[in-house]
């Protein structure tokens, strides 16, 4: 079969188109045709092994240890392991599975979920990371409720862009920040309000919110209480590349102490897929509550451009990978 591999860590230019040997799945896992795949900042981080912190846990200290890249897949089932009883061949599935960017890939049966029938392989394969992410920092982390006043940083990304809908169906109101060329967009997406980021700043205009989500952001912890209401809680699920160390660091030292000595709460994280949250998702997506935004669709061999196009940080929704399946 054909998988995009690398052998060192560096620029997209380490990615290559090859043949290698079809995955067999375990006992508990599902083996999927992939149809589509869909690109994600965790995989950029991944290829270049940067910040150092993601070569620990298994990845390799000097070169990957799993040549193959990508998480979010969406196909069907082509074989199941013995211990697998939710899913049978021919089921279409979305969800997460070891080195998606391929035409076959293995994932464990409870990080897969059936796929709405009313969305294409290539929505369903931009929901899992992005989609995820969202819920559990809106829902989980920022204890989203009914009537709050909610602000989204970097709505336009693709977890900014599930991350305003999925709020618009908590009954929350929301704030977008995002560019002036990504103004309608997140308007027709759900968005009350929209900040143009270039002609303004949120933390300086007065308005205070009772949430925001932070996934690409940039300003100081201190910023970010300043806009917050007396209770509010700040989420911080990415920070742009200029500023992500210092974010991070921000957000583990001080994001503690601040919310044990005050009221506002201070959280960072790193979403955890499973079953039952794609089921919820599965839901809002089956419903139209929730619908997908795709920016760009790259062919499996072109795969290094689409996360170049994805590091680069100006993509609106998610970037998909259409994978040709020729046997």
């Amino acid at each position: 079969m054909k998988a995009i591999v690398r052998t060192a860590y560096g620029s997209p230019d380490v990615l290559q188109l090859q043949e290698v040997e079809k995955p067999v799945p375990k006992d508990g896992e599902v083996l999927v045709r992939v149809h589509a795949a869909s690109v994600n900042a965790l995989d950029w981080h991944y290829m270049r092994g940067q910040p150092f912190p993601v070569r620990i846990g298994g990845n390799g200290l000097r070169k990957p240890k799993d040549r193959r890249l990508g998480v979010d897949l969406a196909g069907r089932v082509e074989a199941v392991g013995s211990k697998v009883t939710r899913f049978q061949p021919g089921d279409d599935v979305f969800g997460s599975g070891a080195g998606a960017f391929a035409e076959y890939a293995c994932a464990a049966d409870n990080g897969l979920a059936l796929k709405p029938a009313n969305l294409s392989f290539e929505q369903a394969a931009a929901v899992p990371v992005a989609a995820i992410t969202a819920l559990q920092g809106l829902r989980d982390k920022g204890q989203i409720q009914p009537g709050q006043q909610v602000l989204i940083q970097g709505a336009s990304g693709g977890v900014g862009t599930f991350a305003m809908q999925i709020a618009k169906s908590f009954g929350a109101e929301v704030t977008a920040v995002c560019s002036a060329q990504n103004v309608a967009m997140a308007r027709s997406i759900g968005a009350d309000h929209v900040i143009d980021y270039t002609q303004a700043d949120f933390t300086e205009n007065g308005q205070r919110y009772d949430l925001i989500l932070a996934v690409n952001g940039y300003h100081p912890i201190s910023a970010y209480r300043r806009a917050l209401r007396p209770a509010g809680t700040y989420v911080m699920v990415g920070a742009s590349n200029a500023h992500l160390m210092q974010a991070l660091l921000q957000a583990m030292l001080l994001g503690p102490v601040i919310s044990r000595t005050g009221r506002q709460r201070v959280v960072n994280f790193i979403a955890k897929l499973n079953q039952k949250d794609l089921v919820f998702m599965q839901e809002l997506l089956a419903a139209g509550t929730v619908v997908p935004v795709i920016d760009r669709c790259y062919p499996l061999h072109e795969t290094a451009e689409a996360v170049r196009y994805v590091e680069e940080g100006h993509a609106r929704g998610k970037v998909v990978i259409a994978v040709e399946q020729n046997s």
